[in-house]
C-alpha cells in the first residue's frame, strides 16, 4: 500500500511570505486513510512521543517509512527551496492536546524544516487549528490556518520569524511531526529526551 499522494503535495503552491511554507490538504490517499486512522497508536498522554519499535499496525508503520523516504524529503525540499535529502530526520507523534499547548513559538534553530501531517477523521472545533503567524504576539494576525483534519499537511522552513500556534484545545488531536535537523548529534539528543519524557509520563501514570 502506498499511502502518501506525492502528486497532491507537488501540486500545492509554496508561499514565501513571510517565511517559506507549504500547505497541502488530503495528502493521504483515500483508500489508505481509514486503515491508517485505525492503526494510529493509542496515546493517552499529551506531548511528543518517539516513533520506535513499539509502534504497531502495518499500515501506520508503512506510512512512517514513506515519510522517511528519499522521495518525500526530496519533494518537500524542492517545494520549499532547501536540500533535505542528506539531513537527519526525527519523527514524533502526538495523540492528545492540553490547554497549555499551542502557545506562539518558533521551532529550534537546530531544525531546518518542520512538517506536520494531521490524522483526525474531521475537525469542527474552534481551537486546535494551527495558524502560521505574522508576528509573535497575536494569534489572530495570521497568514494561514490549517484545521488538523485527516491527511492535511503543512511544512515550513524553521526561520527566526516562522511564528505559529493555535487557540486552546483539550482532547484528542492526532499528529505526526517530521523534522529535518542540522546534525546527527542533535537528533540523538532529541531522541533521548523524547524517550525519557515518554517514560516519565508512563511512570507518573502508574503512580
Amino acid at each position: 500500500m502506498v499511502a502518501i499522494d506525492l502528486e497532491a503535495i507537488d501540486s500545492a503552491p509554496p508561499n514565501l511570505d513571510p517565511f517559506e511554507h507549504l500547505i497541502a490538504p488530503r495528502v493521504i490517499k483515500n483508500d489508505a486513510l481509514p486503515m491508517i486512522l485505525a492503526d494510529f497508536p493509542k496515546i493517552e498522554k499529551p506531548g511528543s512521543h518517539p516513533v520506535n519499535k513499539k509502534i504497531s499496525g502495518s499500515n501506520f508503520i508503512s506510512l512512517i517509512e514513506e515519510l522517511r523516504s528519499q522521495a518525500f524529503s526530496e519533494l518537500i525540499g524542492n517545494k520549499l527551496g532547501i536540500k533535505l535529502t542528506s539531513q537527519p530526520i526525527i519523527i514524533t507523534i502526538r495523540g492528545q492536546c492540553q490547554l497549555s499547548d499551542g502557545k506562539i513559538h518558533t521551532d529550534s534553530k537546530d531544525k531546518l524544516v518542520t512538517a506536520l501531517v494531521y490524522l483526525n477523521a474531521s475537525w469542527n472545533k474552534s481551537g486546535g487549528k494551527l495558524r502560521l503567524l505574522k508576528n509573535n504576539h497575536n494569534l489572530d494576525d495570521y497568514i494561514a490556518e490549517i484545521p488538523p483534519d485527516a491527511g492535511s499537511l503543512v511544512a515550513f522552513i524553521c526561520r527566526p520569524n516562522a511564528w505559529h500556534g493555535h487557540h486552546k484545545f483539550e482532547g484528542k488531536r492526532q499528529t505526526i511531526q517530521i523534522n529535518w535537523v542540522r546534525s546527527h548529534k542533535y537528533k540523538l539528543r532529541e531522541q533521548i529526551r523524547h524517550t525519557l519524557t515518554a517514560n516519565l509520563k508512563k511512570l507518573i501514570g502508574w503512580i
